[in-house]
């Protein structure tokens, strides 16, 4: 079929789109700004067509050819009165599909039942109403929590798990929610293509029943935290819940405010509106654990390569606070060494060569790593120059490599937290620079202690470490490349 996904450059509709392709659809991917969906790997595979839902005739245009469209668009994060945005939105587009016959809009709304919802899930339902009022059948699949990288729900609850080891929390700590894994949701999206005929609501979660307390909980333990303990105080407000998440969490206020409001609401699938997957849906330890895997699935090393202090973005199309916390130290140093040479100086480091400044300080930190049961200094490396991928050099192994250009270790010293150092060398018109950057994902308050403990050193090490390196690079008479 000719499917449309209206909100394509967002976080469900980024995911989705490959799923429509690998199942042989024609996709066409409607945005606002469809340029940012230039880098996404499968772009000459789609048609992009500009469309703000907001304007009538630009959805009219934008469905045009179309048999089946998704509606994956909502406006929490919108200035002003999101609901009314979100009811003219939907508006425009359900007459848009009705100029132009498609035969099914499919969408995905908000779990919640009973007559006290919070103003988001309101909103939310009230979008699959307006969808429905139509003649163009609907299918609508109702959610809690979705369990991925990237979704505001996860984000929350990583980032307030992982920062604050005690918590002093609303009521709705104890609140029962059925969270779903990404994975679910998008199979339940593709599968809703074959739905029998008619406008349909549905229900879909995972097979955990939980409270946010025990969400929270869960995930310490699959990230390897400490329990936390968390002190409900029923006196905290919606509003000063939202103001405290985005004081310890990257979470926009105006997107935390609604998503608190509605955790009041007990969220759970009933059973006479269940929507079951053709095989087991994922467990809520699991939908954890992979979440917390998808960094480490990432092309390298190409991962770091937009990387900013600001949280990194383990999918193109995630907000730019998903991924969790990335703290980088970047240290840049023009050259007239060549590339060679460069290469060379940098893939030598550690073993008898040592860190090129203080290393009677790196030997400290070996023995000191030692100490706590760490590999420490010991291992050395597998030959004083040469390096392959996966090679020991110290307390790091080389996780990426390109020959003559590029070198990635990641630390496999005792820390609390994962942390990367790097080495770059990028051609310009105004000659060569070398770059030289160490990456940080703090695990938890620890963590985060850590590297702000670290900083002073930081300034004074690497600084000097990347300009000795160059110095060394500059130095050698030009050979061929070591790797």
């Amino acid at each position: 079929m000719r499917i449309a996904v209206a909100g394509a450059t967002g976080y469900i509709g980024s995911r989705l789109v490959p799923q429509l392709l690998d199942a042989g659809h024609e996709v066409v991917c409607l945005a606002r700004t469809p340029d940012k969906l230039n880098d996404r790997t499968w772009r000459n595979a789609v048609e992009l067509r500009q469309c703000d839902v907001l304007d009538a005739d630009q959805v009219d245009s934008a469905l045009e050819g179309i048999d089946v469209a998704y509606y994956l668009v909502h406006s929490m994060a919108t200035k002003g009165d999101f609901a009314a945005a979100d009811r003219t939105a939907a508006a425009n587009f359900a007459d848009g599909a009705e100029k132009n016959r498609l035969r099914r809009i499919i969408y995905l709304g908000g779990l919640g039942s009973g007559d006290e919802l919070s103003s988001h899930l309101d909103s939310r339902q009230e979008v699959g109403a307006v969808l429905s009022a139509g003649p163009i059948p609907v299918t609508e699949l109702r959610a809690a929590i979705v369990i991925g990288s990237g979704s505001v729900s996860f984000e929350m609850l990583r980032y307030l798990t992982e920062v604050l080891p005690v918590m002093t929390t609303p009521r709705w700590v104890e609140t029962k929610c059925q969270p779903i894994a990404i994975r679910d949701v998008l199979t339940h999206l593709v599968t809703s293509l074959d739905d029998r005929p008619g406008s349909h609501v549905y229900e879909i979660g995972g097979p955990d029943v939980v409270s946010y307390r025990e969400m929270m909980q869960l995930y310490a333990e699959v990230s390897h935290l400490r329990r936390r303990i968390i002190i409900p105080v029923p006196v905290l407000s919606p509003r000063l819940s939202s103001l405290w998440i985005g004081l310890v969490t990257p979470l926009p206020v105006g997107v935390a405010r609604p998503l608190v409001d509605s955790l009041r609401n007990e969220v759970t699938v009933r059973a006479d509106r269940v929507r079951r997957l053709p095989g087991e849906p994922m467990s809520l330890r699991e939908a954890i654990g992979r979440a917390l895997d998808h960094d480490d699935r990432l092309e390298t090393p190409s991962r770091w390569s937009d990387a900013s202090s600001s949280p990194a973005r383990p999918f193109a199309g995630d907000p730019e606070w998903a991924g969790g916390t990335l703290l980088v130290d970047r240290r840049t140093v023009e050259t007239s060494a060549s590339r060679e040479n460069l290469f060379w100086a940098f893939s030598r480091i550690g073993g008898s060569v040592g860190y090129y400044t203080y290393n009677w300080a790196w030997r400290l930190r070996g023995v000191l790593d030692t100490l706590v049961s760490g590999v420490g200094l010991r291992r050395g490396r597998r030959h004083p120059e040469e390096v392959r991928l996966h090679d020991t050099v110290d307390f790091w192994r080389v996780s990426a490599l390109m020959p003559g250009e590029f070198l990635q270790l990641s630390a496999e010293m005792r820390l609390p937290g994962e942390a990367w150092l790097e080495w770059r060398v990028v051609e310009h018109d105004d000659g060569r620079r070398l770059e030289q950057a160490a990456y940080f994902r703090p695990r938890g308050l620890a963590g985060r202690l850590y590297w702000y403990a670290m900083l002073p050193f930081h300034n004074v090490i690497f600084e000097r470490m990347v300009r000795r390196i160059a110095q060394t690079a500059e130095g050698r008479a030009p050979v061929g490349i070591a790797a």
